[in-house]
């Protein structure tokens, strides 16, 4: 009984992969598992003369993107016309829920020379860890196909979002970053006892911490950055913060000129949303020349602080003038420590919302308006 032939995905124009892999001439995918061989009835024969792939690298290494080499003996090598490429994630293939039913975990291209460009949204998600192994096989008259063993697996992790992506998630901000309006202030909330602790343990001053997690996966900024989180955001009807907080019903108050002036750089950070309607953008002030500024340089869209879409300083008869974009929150990153004694801390009167916490908040991967077409 003849075995069944691999499907040819890339002639669908309705195919899931269609174009995912634009260096690799994907010609077929099939779905087994990689510890070792084929199953009953995969139609895939096995060969032993064909070389194993060994001493396997990856290199230039993206978001969405990696090469791959390996190594091979030159026995039976011109038989080889076909590469199979088992790619998982490093966790339990079912944890993502976000991830597409049809998405293949192995690819079958064509054998081109090495090193060769593995591409695609599809297969790849930013900072995220994978295993990757690699069968030679040849393709028979009849379709089907005899392959090596499995290579040996190798562990690596995808990069973040670089600032062409990051310029991308800008462009998606501005469109519905809204008219400004002014401010005076940058605030902060928190806990009674998290003044007490800045008074009595930190001189007074309250110092950069890392970034959490929140917010688009792929941010160059979570869990590296170090800063102080200041919200700017006023009430449309008062022009002052509003009393409500997520965070605390004690807040530190500071005029904005402290913080915000032509000594210091501005770059965009992020743009996110919680499976709400309320958008969410990250900025960065960073002093000229520190080192928050030296990290910001190298991997963030730098912002004019006179104009740009979400908060400008900008100076009108001698005096500093701010203002903020109203339809997103923002939430604005300053990294260096700022001594308590430049404002003031009182209690508010409001609620405190926790719903609005976006501490290690999980960005929505399904929103249109705040995701770019790479890996989630």
């Amino acid at each position: 009984m003849e075995a069944p032939r691999l499907a040819h995905t890339m002639s669908s124009p309705t195919s899931p992969c269609e174009e995912v892999i634009k260096n690799l001439s994907l010609e077929a995918i099939q779905l087994c598992d990689r510890d070792g061989n084929k199953s009953q009835d995969s139609g895939i024969a096995e060969m032993e003369e064909l070389p194993v792939p060994h001493n396997i690298k990856i290199s230039n290494i993206t978001c969405d993107s990696f090469k791959i080499s390996w190594d091979m003996d030159s026995k039976s090598k011109d038989r080889i016309t076909h590469y199979f490429i088992d790619l998982n994630k490093k966790e339990n293939k079912n944890s993502n829920k976000f991830k597409h039913k049809d998405v293949p975990t192995k690819l079958v291209a064509k054998a081109v020379p090495l090193p060769m460009t593995v591409r695609g949204h599809w297969f790849l998600s930013p900072r995220t860890e994978y295993t990757v192994a690699v069968q030679t096989a040849s393709k028979q008259v009849d379709g089907d196909y005899v392959v090596s063993e499995w290579s040996e697996i190798i562990e690596f992790c995808t990069a973040d979002y670089s600032k062409v992506h990051l310029t991308q998630l800008l462009e998606k901000a501005e469109v519905i970053a809204g008219r400004m309006l002014k401010l005076s202030v940058f605030y902060r909330n928190q806990h009674k006892e998290y003044f007490d602790y800045i008074r009595e343990h930190q001189g007074n001053a309250m110092q950069p911490s890392v970034k959490d997690n929140s917010g688009s996966h792929g941010s160059p900024i979570s869990g590296k950055l170090e800063g102080i989180f200041f919200s700017c955001n006023t009430e449309f009807n008062t022009g002052k913060p509003p009393q409500d907080s997520p965070y605390g019903r004690y807040r530190y108050e500071i005029a904005a000129e402290k913080l915000f002036n032509p000594n210091t750089n501005l770059y965009f950070g992020d743009f996110y949303c919680m499976y709400t309607a309320y958008h969410y953008v990250i900025l960065v002030i960073a002093p000229v020349g520190s080192p928050g500024d030296e990290f910001c340089k190298q991997r963030l869209p730098q912002l004019n602080i006179k104009d740009n879409k979400f908060l400008t300083c900008d100076e009108e008869d001698g005096v500093m003038v701010y203002h903020h974009a109203q339809d997103v929150i923002l939430e604005v990153i300053y990294t260096d420590p700022v001594d308590l004694s430049l404002g003031t801390v009182a209690e508010i009167t409001g609620h405190q919302l926790m719903s609005l916490s976006t501490a290690n908040a999980k960005k929505d991967p399904s929103c249109k308006t705040c995701n770019i077409s790479v890996g989630r």
